[in-house]
């Protein structure tokens, strides 16, 4: 354990940066998000269905603009612009929530987030990879994503507290959330550091299919079998909807995302050194395991202990594959083209989620959430047969 610490700790110091930025951001995004389904079905009167249209296609922007920026970041040889671009403009968004008053508003802002999200994703995560040298980046991706989701619990569980202490005041622990986005945005400038990439070369758009051809095929079998993951890794919302539904009190939702988020933390760091001495396949297929467990559990339960359990394995699924497609994507691709490569990632598993979201949010209200995570559950099975049939040799990232 204390080689692992010491390991970690000579990561090299924007690694540590991007993960304290991305801490706080996701303090203050999730203890939004973390009653945001409940916001919208409770207060705004909106159905299952448009809460996971909402989050489908705001998590499908984030990817469109994530495929851009991060063609963008290698064209111009700069990240760190694009990365502060997009934290501030999540920043900026946060006081849209507080004031919604229609879910258009909400939309609205779930679209100005994501966007900043998409701005930064590519370039933040092509800049990790830059800074590490390559015996390391399922270390220095693995703690980026362990203090990432540090803050995705730490923010819902101030909103435990806020809701608490403020009689289930959505809107002001809305406006409460708007703090931790500022210092990201602080954590931003002062503590990330530019690399420039290998071949800078003056901005054009869009991408060239010629380019697009550069990319091996590995990396292309990579993108298949995200695509078909992401089809099952639906929105979190239908978490907070169907522990609720169980019987979990409102101001207890956020829990909901604590659990997940302590358990994706937690794990994040050891999965990425796991994934450092280990065929990637045997991680993607364990990941995979857990997440049509969760999804079976979360389909059965019909109590609040059995809804979390399915939560945490949520959050075991996510811990052990998250890091892993990041390590994958950024090493089955040339240095010159890294944030396209992202870019590239993060548009087809985008509009993948969307597509996720929608189905899971139809077939909620049409059958229950019975019917959702069971399709979830489909399409993870299907993710991992397509795992086992690329082969260890083709999910190696050496």
């Amino acid at each position: 354990m204390s080689r692992m610490h010491d390991k970690a700790a000579r990561l090299p110091r924007t690694v540590w940066a991007l993960g304290l930025v991305s801490l706080f951001m996701d303090a203050s995004s999730e203890s939004i998000h973390a009653l945001l389904p409940l916001f919208l079905t409770v207060t705004l009167g909106a159905s299952a269905a448009t809460v996971g249209l909402i989050d489908g296609v705001a998590e499908a922007v984030a990817s469109v603009a994530k495929m851009f920026s991060g063609y963008l970041s290698d064209r111009i040889g700069r990240r760190k612009p694009l990365v502060l671009l997009g934290y501030g403009l999540a920043a900026l968004s946060k006081p849209l929530f507080p004031l919604a008053t229609s879910a258009t508003t909400v939309f609205a802002a779930r679209f100005a987030d994501r966007v900043g999200k998409g701005l930064r994703g590519a370039p933040r995560d092509a800049l990790v990879a830059d800074v590490t040298p390559p015996e390391m980046r399922g270390r220095a991706f693995g703690l980026r994503q362990a203090l990432d989701t540090a803050g995705a619990f730490i923010g819902p569980l101030a909103a435990i507290g806020l809701m608490v202490a403020f009689a289930n005041d959505m809107r002001l622990v809305f406006w409460l959330a708007t703090i931790p986005a500022v210092l990201a945005v602080l954590c931003v400038l002062l503590g990330v550091e530019d690399r420039g990439t290998p071949s800078p070369k003056a901005a054009q758009a869009p991408l060239h299919a010629r380019e697009l051809r550069r990319l091996p095929g590995h990396f292309w079998q990579i993108i298949a079998v995200a695509v078909i993951f992401m089809l099952a890794r639906f929105s979190e919302a239908f978490l907070v909807l169907k522990a609720t539904a169980n019987g979990l009190p409102l101001m207890l939702a956020p829990l909901v995302l604590v659990v997940m988020s302590a358990v994706y933390s937690v794990g994040s760091y050891p999965a990425g050194v796991w994934a450092d001495q280990a065929p990637p396949r045997r991680l993607m297929l364990a990941g995979l395991g857990c997440l049509v467990l969760a999804d079976l559990f979360l389909a059965f339960a019909a109590t609040v202990f059995g809804a979390f359990v399915g939560i945490a394995l949520w959050g075991a699924h996510m811990a052990l594959t998250q890091g892993l497609l990041s390590k994958l994507v950024a090493e089955n691709a040339p240095p010159e083209l890294r944030g396209s490569a992202f870019g590239v990632f993060y548009l087809t598993t985008g509009v993948a989620t969307l597509a996720g979201s929608v189905i899971a949010g139809l077939l909620w209200d049409w059958r229950g959430a019975e019917a959702s995570f069971l399709a979830g559950a489909a399409f993870a099975a299907t993710a991992a047969l397509m795992a086992w049939r690329v082969g260890q040799a083709k999910l190696a990232a050496r």
